[in-house]
């Protein structure tokens, strides 16, 4: 119960004005409303593999964004990972493609993103179905490219 008043705390903080977009936070939204998570950026090759690896927790309203320099098909898994995680993966455009949740610790089996993945967003597990985010959800970020947003950052 604490968990999901935390999610909806983070969804109710993104319902107010939105600041400009900035690399340490990705936005979200859907018809089930909008969120917001701090986020550190993974997009160079080592940050990538590194992940949230060795991390005992993560604050609810944080997460981690992968950020890939062109699409492709992605693999992710949970080795050294000692928090569930739900991967957000995204295609160029931000559009949610597919959410992977509750990824078990420790498990060194592949998850698979799909094909044409640019970005995925990792949180903690659990809360991209207490918040609603799913398959066609919208994210911004000013590191996916902006002339094919669907949601861009130059949008209120």
């Amino acid at each position: 119960m604490r968990c999901f008043a935390v999610a909806m705390a983070c969804v109710a903080l993104a319902g107010g004005a939105w600041a400009e977009c900035s690399p340490d936070r990705v936005e979200l939204r859907g018809d089930w409303g909008t969120a917001r998570f701090t986020v550190e950026v993974a997009d160079d090759p080592d940050e990538r593999a590194l992940g949230l690896m060795h991390r005992e927790s993560m604050p609810s309203s944080a997460g981690m964004i992968f950020i890939y320099e062109a699409p492709q098909r992605v693999h992710f898994w949970m080795e050294n990972t000692l928090i569930p995680l739900d991967m957000i993966f995204m295609d160029e455009t931000g559009t949610v493609q597919r959410v992977y949740e509750n990824a078990i610790p420790l498990d060194r089996t592949p998850i698979p993103g799909g094909d044409d993945i640019l970005a995925v967003l990792e949180i903690n597990g659990g809360l991209a179905a207490q918040i609603g985010i799913s398959e066609g959800s919208e994210l911004r970020h000013p590191g996916l490219p902006q002339e094919v947003a669907a949601w861009s950052c130059a949008e209120e």
